[in-house]
Order: C-alpha cells, then sequence, then structure tokens
C-alpha cells in the first residue's frame, strides 16, 4: 500500500486548505491489472472539524475490501463556509479520476462516503455536482467531480424540522442561513450575472438554508445510494434518510436504505475501535453496516 498526502485549495473565501490522504493497494500478482473501486471518506463533525473516529478507522475497513480509499480532511467554520467543503471534495473525487490509470481505479465506480456533516457534504457533491459553481471554478467540468455513487451514514439532510441546526449554522455562517441564494452567491462570486453560475431563477429568491436542504435537489442525476441510520439518533433524527431516500425513489435513484433499531449518533463502525470507553457507541448490530456496504458495491461491479 502506499500512503501520501496532498492538499487541496479552492478559489474562494477559504483561510483553510484541506488534507487529501491517499491510500492506495499495491497491486497482487495474481491480476496485476486489476481495476478496484476507490471510496473518498469525508468524516463528520458538524461542519466544526473533522472527527477522527469517522476518518482512518474507516478507510482501513475499504481496503481491507481491497478498495482504494481516500479520506478528506475539508475545511470547516468558523473561516469556511459554503461552498468552499464542497469544492474540494469535487477537486478530490475529480483527483481520483484524474489518477486512474496510473493508481488502478475503475473510473466508473469512484464512491464518495460521508457520516452526519461528512453525510451532508457527501450527499452535497451527489445533489450538485452539475452545477457549475461546483466545478467551474476548478477549472473543471461536471463529469470529472461527478461521484459514481454516495455511502452515507447518519446523514444531515434535510434544514426543516428534523434539522441538525448546528451544522447548517457553520455551513452557511449565521447570517448566511435567511440570506437568499442570489445574495449570497453575489458574495462569493463577483458579478456572478456574468456566467452560469448554476442555480435557477427560481432557487435565486430561495433562502440558503432552503437551498441547501438537499431532500429538495435530488433529480435523476443523482448517483445511486447507500444510506444507513438508527432509529434512536437524537442528534440528527432518522427522518433525515428516510426523506432523502424518498426523494431518490421518486426521481427513479437506485437506493438501498438500512434503519438500525438501536444506537445514538455518531457510531462510525459501532465497534470497539470507534467507541469511547464507556458510552453506548459499541453496538454490535450497527457493525453489520460495514459488510452491508461491502456487498452493495460488489453488486455494482462491470461484469468481466
Amino acid at each position: 500500500m502506499r500512503y501520501q498526502v496532498e492538499h487541496i485549495t479552492v478559489p474562494g473565501q477559504q483561510t483553510g486548505t484541506a488534507e487529501f490522504r491517499e491510500y492506495i493497494l499495491d497491486p497482487v500478482s495474481v491480476a496485476p491489472k486489476r481495476l478496484r473501486p476507490a471510496v473518498v471518506v469525508c468524516p463528520g463533525g458538524a461542519y466544526r472539524f473533522c472527527s477522527d473516529r469517522e476518518a482512518e478507522p474507516v478507510v482501513m475497513q475499504f481496503l481491507a475490501m481491497g478498495y482504494h480509499c481516500f479520506c478528506l480532511y475539508y475545511s470547516v467554520a468558523p473561516e469556511n463556509h459554503f461552498p468552499v467543503s464542497l469544492m474540494e471534495a469535487a477537486k478530490a473525487v475529480a483527483t481520483v479520476r484524474e489518477h486512474s490509470e496510473e493508481w488502478l481505479v475503475d473510473p466508473e465506480q469512484i464512491y464518495i462516503c460521508g457520516f452526519s456533516a461528512g453525510g451532508h457534504l457527501a450527499c452535497s457533491l451527489g445533489m450538485f455536482w452539475n452545477r457549475r459553481f461546483v466545478y467551474g471554478p476548478l477549472g473543471l467540468t461536471a463529469e470529472q467531480v461527478r461521484p459514481d455513487g454516495m455511502i452515507l451514514g447518519y446523514p444531515v439532510i434535510t434544514s426543516g424540522p428534523n434539522a441538525h441546526r448546528g451544522s447548517f449554522e457553520n455551513l452557511l455562517g449565521r447570517e448566511g442561513q435567511q440570506a437568499t441564494v442570489d445574495e449570497y452567491f453575489r458574495q462569493y462570486l463577483p458579478a456572478p450575472e456574468e456566467w452560469d453560475v448554476g442555480y435557477t431563477a427560481e432557487e435565486a429568491s430561495e433562502t440558503m438554508e432552503a437551498f441547501v436542504s438537499l431532500e429538495q435537489k435530488a433529480s435523476s442525476a443523482s448517483p445511486r445510494t447507500f444510506v444507513w441510520h438508527t432509529y434512536e439518533d437524537g442528534g440528527v433524527p432518522v427522518e433525515n434518510s428516510l426523506m432523502l431516500a424518498s426523494a431518490l425513489r421518486r426521481c427513479g435513484v437506485n437506493v438501498e436504505l438500512h434503519i438500525f433499531p438501536k444506537g445514538g449518533h455518531g457510531l462510525s463502525l459501532a465497534n470497539e475501535e470507534t467507541s469511547v470507553p464507556g458510552s453506548a457507541q459499541l453496538v454490535p448490530a450497527v457493525q453489520a453496516w460495514i459488510s452491508l456496504v461491502h456487498t452493495w458495491i460488489e453488486g455494482w461491479k462491470q461484469t468481466p
């Protein structure tokens, strides 16, 4: 396995730099040219930090499955707001696709995985990958930043009644939440009227809080999705995943949804490796999600 770290910078308001960790499996002698799926992991942390519990421990599981894996430690509040982390995620996927031949990545099997607010980030790329404000300032095309699938663990999705308010406040800034889309983007991009930013005339008058409520942004262009949650989650209610799955279903997007009966928020792998000693984060039934997602990815592999 090769391990290397790169830094991702994007145009805009950021003061920080995203760290992109690349874990690339060596080829094996029985199949030296085998192309492997790749997974880009986005840890949670309410857009305020990136949780180490949802980072390298998860990466190691995907590596054990035979997938190349990458971890994006994206820029967060208070210095950075939407769409900085989204553009970093887009750049991360484009980087994997750009190096797919060198790294023996299947360019049609590049997944983005996220937990909690990292799930919102991953899902944002799934919903907005074909909007110019995501890829245009990076000098990329929509197809370069497009994820082939989303893997979402207890994701923040809605800004409605079941929202995780702290995530949206950090994502947009306190004042940015109620700004209209047009007002917000005029601060982010100089003279947005001079080019196709990627929001519609109808969206221009929405509040930013509504614009990033992702159950409202599902379309037939959204990628296939694996999502899991727990019924008892008191931090990000399970309705977030239910609304997302329903929205994707209405758009004809293939979705696999698992709801586990027990367990609170932020479980990660729900095993000893990612559990705080003495906490309720050790939930054996929930540990099944990682084998379920393995089966899901294998089911989408191209037949030789």
